[in-house]
């Protein structure tokens, strides 16, 4: 049976779904988020870059987690829908006075290439802690790395070759394991995405992934 709204658990859990997708699709207007539910939680899954070739190198996911209304039962959908869709159901909603906390499901879907690499959900193993202002610093000197390094009337080659090399970077070559071993995109996603707080991030690698964990979300590379 096809799922035509997501209970979230309130319009506080709505609005947080609201803001994400907002923030993901300022770094990609054409974007699409993933939504998974299963059970009481929805698993909103956003690609901030999108990495090269089969195996997906330099891929950077960001992942948030709303919970979902537990008197309206289990819930089960994996849909991947426009960025657009999502922030257009919002607007209607404000603009209705709508105070309610479910969010209709986008009929049209979409089928990016990030989306057939899943990250495992077993097989984790701890790297390590990173500072919050290492991940912050990653992030805002990798910005000025591309836009300086985007000269007028560069090709699309070149633009794309130099963000790999500035976000593949670790986000500290001679910090700790965790630091040295996490790209520099994750530190980029963790600040565009708004996880980035007060409180240290948490690394753990499994295989060609990578999980950055921080209180406000996820940030996934390989």
């Amino acid at each position: 049976m096809s799922v035509e709204s997501l209970p979230l658990a309130d319009v506080e859990s709505l609005q947080d779904l609201g803001t994400y997708v907002g923030r993901a699709r300022r770094l990609d207007a054409d974007g699409a988020v993933r939504l998974q539910a299963a059970g009481a939680v929805l698993a909103a899954w956003v690609c901030v870059l999108p990495g090269q070739g089969l195996l997906g190198q330099g891929l950077v996911l960001g992942l948030r987690t709303m919970p979902l209304d537990p008197a309206a039962g289990p819930v089960e959908l994996d849909t991947t829908v426009p960025l657009a869709a999502v922030t257009d159901r919002m607007a209607r909603r404000a603009a209705s006075g709508d105070v309610g906390a479910a969010l209709p499901v986008p009929p049209t879907t979409v089928s990016p290439a990030w989306t057939a690499l899943t990250p495992p959900r077993s097989g984790w193993e701890p790297v390590g802690e990173v500072p919050v202002a290492a991940l912050r610093r990653a992030a805002e000197a990798g910005v000025d790395a591309v836009g300086r390094g985007t000269p007028p009337g560069a090709g699309a080659q070149a633009v794309a070759t130099l963000r790999q090399r500035v976000w593949l970077a670790p986000v500290q070559e001679d910090g700790s394991p965790a630091a040295q071993q996490l790209p520099a995109g994750a530190g980029f996603a963790a600040d565009a995405l708004g996880f980035l707080g007060t409180v240290d991030g948490v690394v753990h690698r499994a295989g060609p992934w990578t999980r950055l964990t921080l209180p406000a979300g996820y940030v996934l590379t390989r």
